[in-house]
């Protein structure tokens, strides 16, 4: 078992994209989700609100930032200057459809009760809005063999997280939602829509707030 940890930490240091924290601002996953937050023209700058929910240090409040969206940041503990304390275990301190985007990245693992989460999240989007969410996969195929010789998900991710989701948990939760991931994982990393469960390490999420009375 020491033997098998001593290899996990040696491998957290390899220049590879598993979402690890070595690459946690830089990770395929995370410049997915960028990629999905829609641009502001000049004239609409600063005209779109969006929420950051566990901002941390504030990296991706200052991206939106500069992309024109006017931010809200919160997290259980204040990590910079611009950040509301809010438990996202709780209720949400804000009106339902209160913003066009809520960012929430390497969050849901970390909650009581994602479900919940996510059901605030809904309430606060706007008609037409998009929450855009990554979380890790703890089942794809390079920590299988881990598991198998008993270093489970709980032993080998952070002590804070609480979920540990496969694909099939990411499809329940968002039912309705495109889902991305990336393979493989160093030098030319694809998008990939299909074969997520095996393949890729992290979920990337988008799903856009119905609009009421639009035809589908």
């Amino acid at each position: 078992m020491g033997l098998a940890k001593s290899f996990v930490r040696l491998a957290k240091q390899l220049p590879i994209d598993l979402a690890q924290a070595t690459m946690n601002e830089r990770t395929k996953g995370k410049l997915i989700a960028l990629d999905l937050v829609p641009r502001l023209p000049e004239a609409e700058r600063g005209s779109q609100t969006a929420l950051d929910v566990g901002c941390r240090a504030g990296n991706q409040t200052r991206w939106l930032e500069n992309i024109g969206y006017t931010v809200t940041s919160v997290d259980v503990e204040k990590a910079f200057d611009k950040c509301v304390v809010v438990d996202a275990d709780k209720r949400l301190p804000f009106d339902d459809n209160s913003f066009d985007l809520v960012w929430c990245s390497e969050v849901i693992e970390h909650l009581l009760n994602p479900a919940f989460s996510t059901a605030e999240i809904r309430r606060v989007l706007k008609e037409g809005g998009r929450m855009i969410l990554t979380t890790p996969n703890s089942y794809f195929w390079l920590m299988r063999p881990l598991h198998l010789i008993g270093l489970t998900p709980d032993k080998l991710q952070q002590s804070g997280h609480r979920h540990f989701f496969r694909e099939r948990d990411i499809r329940c939760l968002f039912p309705n939602a495109e889902i991305f991931g990336y393979f493989p994982y160093m030098l030319i990393k694809r998008k990939i829509r299909c074969c997520l469960g095996p393949l890729t390490p992290t979920f990337v999420v988008c799903e856009r707030q119905p609009v009421v009375g639009s035809v589908a």
